[in-house]
């Protein structure tokens, strides 16, 4: 058989996920590898704790030990090229702390940091005892944070945000806690579903039509993972979140559910799908 050589110009590019693995495969870990696939760069992960409700126990979060969220790191970047980096659910002060130390340590490219503290249901995601040290420690590291509202609201004190006006002022506010780029995503408002960008000098609005369904889960995971897989590739901001939230408003259209309960958004194949909810763009 003919040996074949290996074209090395076209390795992929590379992001890690650090954040938490949802054993139902609908968010954290999970949700950001598909969203890597899909957009099409190589997906690696840092595990800092295990979501899945013990029978018996029902115990939810199922941390991490330290050593091991830290040897998961080291074998990442000492392994595969890392362009860009996304972390979500780090629960405690201790993993906050220790994360980074690493990003510190690393230089991590374009951190896209989704401020994980409460999910879907409004269950609590981040001790509150780790929501400072996440403003001190990691913020100033950030390309970007991706507030959901009710994150938005408790990074600002529990401000009430009720409307568009309100996303935008809670983004300007939050460029002054050191990240370089912020997105408030307006999932909870009426009507469209629109998401306010801010850089520090400009306010970038994105909308797009409001889908009725439950299944929403991995969401907030996937836009934010999709985020830092285009900026991977070398997307512009703005570009990169434009093409993230077209990717993950598709997924929300052909979202299922395996029973009752809320499923996932449908993220596998949806940069092929004709979707006509097309995202606008405006300032």
């Amino acid at each position: 058989m003919e040996n074949l050589e290996i074209e090395q110009n076209r390795l992929p590019k590379g992001t890690l996920s650090i954040a938490g693995a949802e054993s139902g495969g609908t968010a954290g870990i999970h949700a950001d590898l598909k969203a890597f696939q899909e957009v099409g760069v190589y997906g690696m992960a840092t595990i800092t704790a295990i979501v899945g409700r013990h029978p018996k126990t029902n115990k939810n979060v199922h941390p991490i030990d330290l050593e091991a969220i830290e040897a998961q790191f080291a074998t990442a970047v000492a392994r595969n090229p890392i362009d860009s980096i996304k972390t979500g659910m780090l629960f405690s002060q201790q993993v906050i702390k220790l994360v980074a130390n690493m990003l510190n340590t690393f230089d991590v490219p374009r951190p896209v940091v989704d401020p994980v503290m409460i999910g879907k249901l409004d269950s609590k995601l981040l001790n509150d005892d780790a929501i400072a040290t996440l403003q001190s420690e990691i913020f100033p590291l950030a390309k970007l944070i991706t507030p959901n509202m009710m994150e938005a609201s408790v990074l600002l004190g529990n401000r009430k945000i009720e409307k568009v006006t309100d996303l935008a002022q809670a983004a300007i506010d939050l460029h002054e806690q050191g990240p370089q780029h912020i997105i408030v995503k307006g999932g909870r408002l009426e009507g469209p579903a629109i998401d306010v960008l801010y850089d520090g000098k400009t306010l970038t609005y994105y909308e797009a039509p409001r889908i009725q369904t439950q299944n929403t889960s991995g969401a907030g995971d996937s836009y934010s993972a999709a985020i830092a897989a285009y900026l991977a590739q070398d997307y512009e901001m703005e570009a990169a979140v434009l093409a993230a939230k077209q990717l993950v408003t598709t997924a929300i259209a052909h979202s299922f559910s395996y029973s009752s309960m809320p499923g996932p958004v449908n993220i596998i194949g949806a940069k092929n799908y004709d979707s006509a909810l097309k995202v606008r763009m405006y300032k």
